[in-house]
């Protein structure tokens, strides 16, 4: 089965969005494979038109791409965690000048209390559960908006095997490839387990492999964070240094009372990003523990972004350790 290499993904994306597109992608491609062969093609799913596909792929590129719905699945625009609300500049309660460094080493030191999984094998594979919505729009068209659903996916521990992906709105479960090794940004668990343990060597290598030539340092750094906090499960050692390594990355911010997907409330390290949207990734306010991320547009765009409007949404459930792709825990 062919699948794009992650090099030719576009930088400074998020994790989610490019596993949903290349899931879109693969298939797409075993739809034609079997049309090549005579099979009859399916229905057409709403979500995304196969002929955007490829124009997702570019518009992702250009930093236009991914509107994914508020909560009740309208996409309407959200003020409570955006400028001209609770916004970017809004202070968390409990967190002085420097917020984000002690959100940060409150978050780190919660990590190295956590229990972590013992005697992980290299045929097994990390189940995560988690609950989004997706949409995607082109030039001259408006964005189709799914509700929110819950997905599962599996991952292999070591990397090499196929994992697994099923959402509530698609029909059956899908194959993923093995990830292609020697990427920064891929989140198998040995891979994460390779990261360095000592923080300052671990802030140098999200400096070093954040993607995006003409992306600022900061910004780069501050994704790949993002990507490997995400929908993965992080090492316990590796979990605490990626904590207090993203403690040093500039321009962070804290915003409280931000909702993930799930409609937990939680406290958010944000940051603005030069395409005009603010990542936002959130923790539990008691237990630190992250809880999902959003993304939310900071100024109007030209292709028809307004300020203020919730561009993404996503919450983890569950995270386990399995002995099959598709068992769950």
């Amino acid at each position: 089965m062919s699948t794009l290499p992650e090099k030719d993904l576009p930088p400074g994306r998020h994790r989610l969005l490019k596993e949903h597109l290349m899931t879109e992608f693969r298939q797409e491609t075993q739809t034609d494979a079997r049309e090549a062969r005579g099979a009859k093609r399916p229905a057409r799913r709403v979500w995304l038109r196969p002929a955007l596909v490829a124009v997702a792929a570019a518009a992702v590129a250009a930093g236009v791409l991914v509107a994914l719905p508020s909560g009740d699945g309208t996409g309407a625009r959200d003020t409570a965690a955006a400028p001209g609300g609770t916004g970017a500049r809004d202070k968390a309660a409990g967190y002085g000048p420097d917020e984000a460094a002690r959100l940060l080493e409150d978050i780190a030191l919660a990590a190295s209390k956590r229990d972590a999984p013992a005697r992980v094998r290299d045929d097994q594979f990390v189940y995560i559960k988690s609950r989004l919505g997706y949409a995607a729009f082109a030039e001259n068209t408006k964005p189709e908006l799914e509700r929110i659903h819950d997905r599962e996916i599996w991952l292999s521990v070591d990397g090499t095997r196929k994992g697994l992906l099923t959402e509530e709105n698609r029909k059956g479960r899908v194959k993923l490839d093995a990830p292609k090794p020697g990427y920064a940004s891929n989140t198998d668990y040995r891979s994460l387990q390779k990261l360095p343990t000592d923080p300052a060597t671990l802030h140098k290598w999200l400096y070093d492999n954040g993607q995006g030539d003409k992306t600022p340092e900061d910004e780069r750094a501050f994704t790949l964070f993002g990507d490997l906090v995400g929908e993965s499960l992080v090492p316990k050692k590796q979990a605490v240094a990626l904590y207090r390594a993203a403690a040093r990355i500039k321009a962070v911010e804290v915003v409280d009372g931000v909702k993930d997907a799930a409609g937990r409330t939680g406290v958010a390290l944000v940051r603005e990003n030069e395409d005009g949207y603010q990542e936002q990734l959130v923790f539990d306010p008691r237990t630190k523990e992250y809880l999902g991320e959003r993304v939310v547009a900071v100024r109007d765009t030209g292709d028809g972004l307004k300020k203020g409007q919730l561009l993404g949404t996503s919450a983890i459930l569950d995270r386990e350790i399995v002995d099959k792709a598709g068992r769950r825990p």
